[in-house]
């Protein structure tokens, strides 16, 4: 039922193809094989590379603390798909063309600055952290146990240290990595890339993309935006740091 439901609207518009082609044969930087993400200019994410599509459910706790991910519907595995930019689809989350009706205004407006280069750093007695605030997409699991830049300045207390390691783990945007003090590496979760359509059933509303697994994203000029263990992709069209989340579809649930 799923397929017959979207079959026609989960390709692009076969302007949309044409760009893509284009630019394709020009730089070979993302071929349909490897999973990547390209952002068309005003128009949806073309994914190629059969990655995994998925609703990531955010799921809270008795004290009403985002405490952990609940995977949801699941769609059908596709070598290639597009997905809405801006909101506006009848086909959600797949894109219908709908962005060149309401002449859609998708510039993307984020730079492509190092996220070390920017990120604030919150040192520990076991724990660094680094937050980068713009592209924070609100799932706040970064809230529970006194939030996590208290949990880090304590972190030579071992529960404190895992809460900290489990809360970064959930952040969805990549705003905040652990590290360890002594190795300063990062402690990340080993993602596979997939795509998870972030939802808040408290709010009834929905969320940006949350893109794991260091999937490459193209931006409509060509250049691919720093590869990342995990990054939010808007997709209620009102962020300012497209093609980043801001946390923007905030408003969108008042």
């Amino acid at each position: 039922m799923l397929q017959e439901e979207t079959r026609g609207y989960i390709s692009l518009s076969q302007e949309g193809k044409g760009r893509i082609m284009k630019r394709r044969k020009k730089t070979e930087a993302l071929p349909d094989k490897s999973p990547g993400i390209t952002v068309i200019k005003d128009g949806p994410y073309h994914v190629c590379g059969s990655v995994p599509l998925a609703e990531m459910i955010i799921m809270k706790n008795e004290e009403g603390f985002s405490s952990e991910w609940r995977e949801g519907k699941k769609y059908p595995l596709q070598e290639t798909y597009s997905l809405c930019r801006c909101r506006k689809a009848k086909t959600l989350p797949f894109c219908d063309g709908m962005h060149e009706k309401i002449g859609f205004d998708g510039t993307e407006t984020a730079d492509n600055k190092p996220y070390c280069d920017r990120a604030e750093r919150i040192p520990g007695p076991a724990l660094n952290l680094t937050d980068y605030v713009d592209i924070c997409a609100s799932a706040r699991f970064c809230d529970r146990a006194g939030g996590i830049w208290n949990l880090t300045r304590h972190s030579d207390n071992p529960d404190a240290k895992s809460t900290a390691i489990t809360e970064e783990g959930n952040c969805p945007s990549g705003r905040l990595v652990i590290w360890n003090k002594k190795t300063r590496d990062a402690i990340e979760p080993d993602f596979k890339p997939s795509i998870g359509l972030i939802e808040y059933p408290d709010k009834a509303g929905k969320g940006p993309l949350g893109i794991r697994g260091r999937i490459p994203v193209e931006s409509a000029d060509g250049k691919v935006y720093e590869i990342r263990n995990r990054v939010t992709l808007c997709r209620c069209g009102r962020s300012e740091n497209k093609p980043f989340c801001d946390s923007s579809h905030l408003e969108l649930m008042k």
